[in-house]
């Protein structure tokens, strides 16, 4: 049985997160289709950016597998300058999983992803290198 990809999801109960978020975006998971099949994912890698009631991102989570890639980190949910540090090591393949809701993407951020990655990166970086000055 084949559901459609909810990219973008309002919650529809209390999240389990520690953020006052009401809404996720899923920014990565893995693709287990073929190119020409129906898009099909696998949750074992994971990252959604957090929004609250207005659609700001207050935070990320990311999947227990990708906790343990990363010795420094000791939490599925993040924020500030670590959450943009976890973001900008997986950017590229943020962008390009990102690539596969593009439209859906552009109506919520009002850039495609490809712009809007490429934007973020210079400033994500900039804020993560004067923290560590």
């Amino acid at each position: 049985m084949s559901h459609e990809i909810q990219f973008v999801k309002k919650y529809s109960r209390e999240s389990k997160s520690p953020f006052d978020d009401a809404s996720t975006a899923l920014w990565l998971a893995n693709v287990v289709s073929e190119p020409d099949e129906a898009l099909t994912l696998d949750y074992s890698r994971y990252i959604y950016a957090h929004r609250d009631a207005c659609g700001r991102i207050v935070g990320i989570s990311i999947s227990k597998s990708m906790v343990a890639e990363h010795p420094d980190i000791d939490s599925q949910y993040l924020s500030g300058v670590p959450m943009l540090a976890v973001l900008l090591f997986y950017i590229d393949e943020i962008e390009a999983f990102c690539e596969h809701w593009a439209d859906e993407f552009e109506s919520f951020f009002l850039l495609p992803p490809d712009l809007f990655f490429e934007i973020a990166q210079w400033r994500w970086n900039a804020i993560v290198v004067n923290d560590h000055s």
